[in-house]
């Protein structure tokens, strides 16, 4: 069974950073790309950024670009998300998705409110 657990969210001040973190199981972690995702309230789901299985290219929304960082440890089937310079506009759900064989996975989510 595939699973993704979240965590690292929390509440931050504008300006302030926080690290998120996806453990998987269930998979040949060093195989799969990694996504991170994220819903902000009232808004469709977004893409926020990608990393390939060995960690050499990696893509980001040109909203997050220069702010967040994906990374990922294959000896320790994570990835993570670094971000740094938050904005009140990047309070949302954060989601870990992987997909492979036609088939997409997803954690539950972590959240990250971003307010004074």
């Amino acid at each position: 069974q595939v699973q993704l657990v979240e965590s690292g969210g929390g509440l931050v001040q504008p300006g302030g950073s926080l690290r998120l973190s996806c453990v998987a199981s269930g998979i040949t972690f060093s195989r799969y790309s990694m996504s991170w995702y994220r819903q902000a309230p009232g808004k469709e789901r977004e893409l926020v950024a990608t990393i390939t299985t060995n960690g050499v290219i990696t893509n980001y929304a040109d909203v997050v670009k220069g702010r967040f960082t994906i990374s990922r440890d294959n000896a320790k089937n994570t990835v993570y998300l670094q971000m740094n310079n938050l904005r009140r506009e990047d309070t949302a759900m954060y989601y870990c998705n992987t997909k492979g064989f036609g088939i997409e996975y997803w954690g539950k989510g972590t959240l990250v409110t971003v307010s004074s």
